[in-house]
């Protein structure tokens, strides 16, 4: 197993897109700054879409000229289309964008508006386009795992999927469970046959949502299968706006305190993101589903 993983904090976007209110810019900002604080180097930071869509978004470019200036860091954000990408790179913050091409036609028409294959053509040319700009430039299949209205996602058409994105030349290649419905049997087989597939080497990435209490399960089965980056938001916040009852990402804390005990580097402070956890807590005014935040670390003997 791996010694070292990144973490990708996804809380600001994936995390607050699912509230039902809308967090105001500078709480958003807070946000970004705690987990920046905690050690964290890589965060999704905000999505360009339509804010009648996604409301919890709308403030995305403020979001972004807000950034504070953090050496080291690669700020990312969710684009769906062109239109989309041409918002972020007028920001001029972003290091990289995001794109996500749903595994069943059901979801893609549901969620962008686009089938399948009408998605992974518009993909290709926002990965093309980014490009051009010097943008990084990331793909995630969603509902890689299960769809909420077709049930089963074959594996087959998840490896062409890859396949055909990896052809593109994007930065990096994301499985996410985006309903929170897979299990640690498909992880083991997905990425190694993903990577078997692939012609030329692809950084993976995992996004689990933790809504059937497999998520943990799940980004353990990622490390044994070698993926370079795992998915998490602070105190478990978040969901998809598009599917029924999608709820909850992998809270950063948990996993953090796995990986902790593990010997598993990531560089990111825990104790930073438990106390990142009870302020966003505040900030939205009720508990979050996280449990170390709750519980605490690894208990300390008592002195004698």
């Amino acid at each position: 197993m791996r010694e070292e993983v990144t973490l990708l904090e996804v809380s600001p976007r994936d995390g607050l897109q699912n509230e039902p209110g809308v967090l105001p810019t500078a709480a958003k900002l807070a946000l970004i700054e705690d987990a920046l604080a905690a050690g964290v180097r890589r965060i999704e930071v905000a999505s360009f879409v339509h804010p009648k869509k996604v409301p919890q978004m709308a403030d995305a470019e403020a979001v972004c000229a807000g950034l504070p200036a953090a050496p080291g860091v690669r700020y990312t954000g969710l684009v769906l289309n062109m239109r989309g990408l041409e918002r972020a790179l007028a920001t001029g913050r972003l290091h990289e964008v995001g794109m996500v091409i749903p595994a069943s036609d059901t979801f893609g028409m549901r969620n962008q508006g686009m089938d399948v294959d009408r998605a992974l053509s518009v993909a290709e040319e926002v990965i093309a386009r980014a490009r051009e700009a010097g943008m990084g430039v990331q793909v995630t299949i969603a509902v890689a795992f299960g769809c909420p209205f077709e049930g089963e996602v074959p594996a087959d058409r998840v490896i062409e999927m890859a396949r055909r994105l990896a052809a593109a030349a994007p930065d990096e290649l994301c499985l996410a469970d985006t309903v929170g419905v897979g299990v640690p049997a498909q992880v083991l087989h997905l990425f190694p046959a993903i990577r078997e597939a692939l012609t030329v080497p692809l950084p993976l990435r995992a996004h689990f949502h933790n809504t059937r209490n497999t998520g943990i399960a799940n980004a353990f089965a990622a490390l044994q299968a070698d993926v370079d980056v795992l998915d998490a938001s602070i105190g478990g916040v978040g969901g998809c706006p598009f599917a029924p009852k999608a709820t909850g990402n992998i809270p950063s804390e948990d996993l953090l305190y796995m990986l902790e005990r593990m010997g598993i580097r990531t560089g990111v402070d825990l104790p930073g993101m438990m106390a990142a956890a009870e302020r966003l807590a505040e900030r939205l005014g009720r508990a979050l589903p996280g449990l170390v935040s709750r519980a605490g670390g690894f208990p300390q003997p008592e002195a004698a």
